[in-house]
């Protein structure tokens, strides 16, 4: 088996090559990069700042909160069941790990426009370390 990081065109002919190449009842996967350490260490930062930063309807939310509400402004799926108590209903998440770099770029820039609506200055660095 064999995964191919296509960043040049030489190494696009080099997959192309081999997929010609390949029997028949050959599968191929093909997927975007995943978001990267940084981004995800960025993000991170990102929603402990508004989380510390910003009241939503005069509730302190966590960083994970901010991060399914950023998630679900830029139409990604969500789920609701029941709770167990039947008094309420559970929100089933969804996580950020699966999304590609470009998905993290958008979402980033999504938590920057709130931030920089609300006066909230995102200085990551402070948050990284």
């Amino acid at each position: 088996m064999s995964t191919y990081r296509v960043t040049s065109e030489a190494q696009r002919q080099t997959a192309l090559h081999d997929i010609r190449r390949a029997p028949l009842g050959f599968t191929l996967t093909a997927k975007r990069n995943k978001r990267s350490i940084p981004q995800n260490a960025r993000m991170w930062a990102m929603l402990t700042i508004v989380a510390r930063e910003v009241k939503w309807h005069g509730l302190t939310l966590s960083p994970e909160d901010w991060k399914l509400m950023f998630l679900e402004a830029l139409g990604h799926e969500m789920r609701m069941v029941p709770n167990i108590n039947g008094n309420g209903l559970v929100n089933l998440g969804r996580s950020s790990s699966a999304l590609s770099k470009e998905q993290m770029t958008a979402l980033m820039d999504l938590i920057d426009a709130f931030a920089a609506e609300r006066g909230v200055t995102l200085n990551t660095k402070d948050e990284v370390g």
